[in-house]
């Protein structure tokens, strides 16, 4: 790896880590040594990179860098065409159409010898084949999710038993063929999942839930840590 590539790498190994990470941890990802790391850090700091260390704690990346958006890999190129390949195929019509000028504009803005990785990938999607129709505007769901407001469902089971469930809405999971819309339940007092394609009629209320979108969704992934612990 040249020198020029590994101070940007190690920056973006920095931008990504929510906490310290040690000289250690930056020398095995970067496939160097130790030295070569600290000599690289100090070459950072010395660049004015806000970067801040502690001995037997690691480096982190404070507040203040402000790095081009697109100073991109080819493995960076070839992750952010393959994840919009995905959503393009198996999304709703807007979030594919999101993804597919997300495609647009990083060919675009790459340098001329970066575009095969956009436009020639070596790696890519297959079509999506079977998807379930929705039964939920997920533009709406999306937009309630992130404005932290209940959702009025009319929900068909798989046995065909309907029900009326006040929901606050958490996240919206992808499977191969089917969305899910993750959500607490009023009626349960619980998380539950909610096939999209189950849905027989929604409202979206202007009525927000009493957590934090943030903290709604920090519990629920407790949920999910706790089951696989349970289930070890």
């Amino acid at each position: 790896m040249r020198r020029a590539d590994r101070l940007f790498q190690i920056i973006q190994i920095l931008r990504r880590t929510p906490g310290p990470i040690t000289a250690d941890a930056l020398a095995a990802e970067l496939e160097t040594s130790k030295r070569t790391v600290y000599r690289d850090i100090a070459d950072l700091i010395g660049q004015r990179i806000p970067i801040r260390g502690e001995a037997g704690v690691g480096y982190v990346l404070e507040a203040g860098l402000d790095l081009p958006p697109l100073m991109l890999t080819p493995d960076e190129i070839e992750a952010a065409v393959l994840g919009a390949q995905w959503v393009a195929r198996h999304s709703d019509p807007a979030l594919a159409r999101a993804a597919a000028d997300l495609i647009a504009k990083i060919g675009a803005v790459v340098p001329e010898r970066l575009r095969p990785y956009v436009f020639e990938p070596a790696t890519e999607m297959p079509p999506a084949w079977n998807l379930a129709t929705d039964g939920l505007d997920m533009v709406r769901v999306r937009a309630q999710i992130h404005a932290g407001r209940k959702i009025a469902l009319c929900y068909r089971d798989e046995q065909g038993r309907e029900s009326e469930r006040t929901v606050w809405p958490v996240t919206v999971g992808y499977r191969e063929t089917v969305r899910h819309l993750i959500a607490w339940c009023e009626l349960r007092q619980d998380f539950r999942s909610f096939r999209t394609d189950r849905v027989r009629a929604a409202g979206f209320l202007d009525e927000r839930y009493p957590e934090r979108p943030s903290v709604l969704r920090a519990k629920w992934r407790r949920t999910l840590v706790h089951a696989k612990t349970t289930s070890a």
